[in-house]
């Protein structure tokens, strides 16, 4: 049994997901206590909770002592790892994102193809993005060896979510390429989208890819940003919004360096704002250096230490997440990691499910 004290590092439901999803690949149960425990809301919130409903479905794990509100939670996993067509609604607006990168790295070792549709919020503050998985995350996960998408049914936001995200994922056959990022390179192009939903008529989505633009021309850059309009006339996915919202995303193609930034709407938040802050994140992760963005710094850290030798790549700066996904796979999964001068190093495994080379 792996006994965690969810007051460890970053105290964060980081600890919740990649605990459990580490659980079912090591096959070994888990104890988790203190769940959330330095959060304003401690304990389990409802997109946790069905992140580990979801895991104890996809392998036959048992669950118990989970509920919103929980503070400590048992799950031992079964003996196998369930493919096929899975659809989970999370019933709020939680994250749709967190609930898929718990997911895909369990399904990369199960026993036939999988399918999973995720209902929620797909673009939010202090989650990642449904662009930023497609354009940043996954591009860089296939270049690891992985067969993985995902599709936008419908966009979704706080504070009624209803959005819905396909996402699908092969099993691995060999053991995950390491990544080998040590310099940014040249910026050859900076991409983006510009989403508004049932907002057409105040032009938001034209404004955040205005003020964007802007941004990264007074920098040299010349960015690309598609517009895009959804309302119930003209979805822009195959089924419209249920409320008002938005949300920009734009990433730089730095050598064969991925590094993005993203927003989402809130009230009181203009579209100019979200234009320019998006371009100057972007800006400040491209100015430090690193081969990696913000975001990626922490979730391609389980990937490495699945992978076969040792990973490389350089972050923006050390955060909570970066330094609780690094203590996690080197408690669980044995993977060794070094952080010099925001240089990442993680000798992974060559785990090949349920096995390590």
């Amino acid at each position: 049994m792996i006994e965690i004290d969810g007051r460890e590092k970053s105290g964060s439901g980081t600890i919740v997901r990649d605990g459990v999803a580490l659980s079912i690949l090591t096959r070994e149960g888990l104890h988790l206590t203190n769940i959330r425990e330095k959060r304003d809301r401690p304990g389990l919130r409802a997109q946790h909770l069905r992140a580990l409903q979801a895991s104890a479905g996809i392998s036959e794990g048992d669950l118990r002592g989970a509920e919103v509100g929980s503070r400590e939670i048992t799950f031992t996993p079964g003996g196998r790892i369930r493919g096929g067509e899975f659809e989970w609604d999370i019933g709020t607006a939680g994250s749709t994102i967190m609930l898929a990168l718990t997911l895909i790295p369990v399904a990369l070792f199960a026993d036939t193809p999988s399918r999973y549709r995720i209902t929620g919020g797909l673009f939010q503050d202090f989650a990642p993005s449904a662009f930023h998985l497609q354009h940043v995350l996954l591009p860089v996960l296939r270049s690891m060896g992985m067969t993985v998408d995902a599709k936008i049914i419908r966009p979704g936001y706080v504070p009624r979510g209803g959005g819905i995200i396909e996402v699908s994922v092969h099993p691995v056959t060999e053991p995950l390429k390491p990544l080998d990022f040590r310099d940014q390179g040249h910026v050859d192009r900076i991409r983006g989208i510009a989403l508004s939903s049932l907002l057409g008529e105040r032009k938001v989505s034209e404004r955040m890819a205005g003020e964007c633009k802007k941004t990264l021309k007074r920098a040299g850059y010349e960015p690309a940003i598609e517009i895009l309009n959804d309302g119930n006339d003209n979805p822009a996915y195959e089924k419209p919004s249920v409320q008002p919202g938005a949300a920009l995303a734009i990433w730089a193609e730095a050598g064969k360096c991925l590094i993005g930034s993203d927003m989402a709407g809130a009230r009181g938040r203009s579209a100019e704002f979200i234009g320019k802050q998006t371009a100057r994140n972007l800006l400040e992760d491209l100015e430090s250096g690193a081969t990696v963005d913000r975001h990626l710094a922490d979730q391609l850290i389980p990937f490495a230490a699945f992978a076969s030798g040792t990973s490389v790549f350089g972050i923006p700066r050390m955060t909570d997440h970066v330094e609780t996904r690094l203590w996690l796979v080197r408690r669980i999964l044995g993977a060794e990691t070094e952080v010099d001068r925001n240089v990442v190093r993680i000798r992974g495994v060559g785990f090949r499910g349920g096995a390590f080379s």
